[in-house]
């Protein structure tokens, strides 16, 4: 299971994104960028956020460690903001935070910064398997921090999940939007990362990742009505995925863009 810190202290908010997250300090003196389950994304989000980041970590990927964080009723009760206050009347209990970088700063190839090609390749094959759409040089979502890149934010991930019901065509789709990956261009060795996946992403390493997700988050749907039905499909997704890259598929088009661009 993820690692649980309890919310004691609100620091600023972060409004760069429309979910309003924010940077708390938690009992264990820690600060946290927090994502909240009331916010208006909703808790499959944070699901999201959980399940892409840790098949992320299993790949080698450096995403900042996340904890579930307990937020109390009264927990920033002298807000001065009535909209952040009402996103913490909506978020008491269970919220999402993410290991905070101070002094990072947002990747930005328009002034320079570049990628070498196991790093990139590792990621863009990471963000079209997870079919993560917010990974461009307008949004980059990568944080440089000591001279090394960690990627985070990963709600938008996963979008199948909003239409369960088309859980069989989305775990074969070739997801066309890599072709707008910011780290594209260095991305030269996409097949060896999907052949290197392979053997890392099997039913059990996935069955653990799943079982990190708290129930509350896995919102019933037709198909999946309990939590472990739906921790179930989740990891039938992931391993036909994996399967339709091998056989071309999201990877044969992330290659495609990349010759695209050389």
């Amino acid at each position: 299971m993820l690692r649980s810190v309890e919310a004691t202290r609100y620091v600023t908010p972060l409004r760069e994104g429309g979910s309003l997250p924010a940077i708390v300090e938690a009992d264990d003196l820690g600060l946290y960028v927090l994502k909240f389950y009331g916010a208006g994304q909703g808790p499959l989000a944070l699901a999201a956020e959980v399940i892409a980041g840790e098949i992320g970590r299993l790949l080698g990927l450096p995403v900042p460690e996340l904890v579930l964080v307990q937020v109390d009723e009264a927990f920033g009760r002298n807000e001065q903001d009535p909209e952040v206050r009402d996103l913490l009347r909506a978020s008491t209990g269970l919220n999402l935070g993410m290991d905070y970088l101070p002094g990072s700063l947002m990747f930005d190839p328009a002034a320079g910064d570049k990628a070498d090609s196991q790093f990139a390749s590792r990621l863009v094959w990471f963000d079209a398997f997870v079919t993560n759409v917010d990974r461009t040089a307008r949004n980059p979502n990568l944080l440089c921090w000591h001279k090394k890149l960690y990627p985070i934010d990963h709600g938008a991930a996963l979008y199948f999940h909003h239409n369960w019901q088309n859980l069989d065509a989305a775990a074969v789709a070739r997801f066309s939007p890599i072709r707008d990956h910011v780290l594209m261009r260095w991305a030269s060795t996409i097949p060896a990362v999907q052949e290197a996946a392979r053997p890392v992403l099997t039913r059990e390493a996935l069955e653990t990742v799943l079982q990190k997700v708290p129930d509350a988050w896995l919102l019933p749907v037709p198909g999946g009505e309990t939590p472990a039905a739906k921790r179930a499909g989740y990891v039938d997704y992931f391993l036909r995925r994996l399967e339709a890259g091998a056989s071309g598929g999201f990877v044969e088009e992330a290659v495609q863009a990349h010759a695209h661009l050389v």
